[in-house]
């Protein structure tokens, strides 16, 4: 996943990542090749309904916090399904922004 690697890339820089993910488990929110700016934060600003970059059994994906439980988040996709609970530290950055 190409995506990955720039998006990780940019955000250990401390900069947003502009990168255009596919798939459709976030259909509705983002759809498959929009254009996706992640920006770095901080696990305490991590607030449920945000669209998180984490890191998840040993990938990483883009996905919706639906619960938050002191360090843990829930996170699931936009259609309905909870993946499970991860660690606010395995944040690496929250979607600001959707495009086209």
């Amino acid at each position: 996943m190409g995506w990955v690697k720039d998006a990780l890339k940019e955000l250990s820089l401390g900069n947003a990542a502009k990168v255009r993910p596919q798939g459709g488990s976030m259909r509705g929110r983002i759809e498959s090749g929009q254009l996706v700016t992640i920006a770095p934060v901080q696990p305490h600003e991590i607030m449920i309904g945000d669209v998180v970059f984490v890191k998840w059994k040993g990938n990483y994906i883009l996905h919706l916090v639906k619960d938050i439980q002191g360090a843990n988040i829930l996170i699931g996709n936009n259609l309905g399904k909870e993946n499970g609970w991860a660690s606010r530290d395995d944040v690496c950055g929250k979607v600001m922004e959707v495009s086209d």
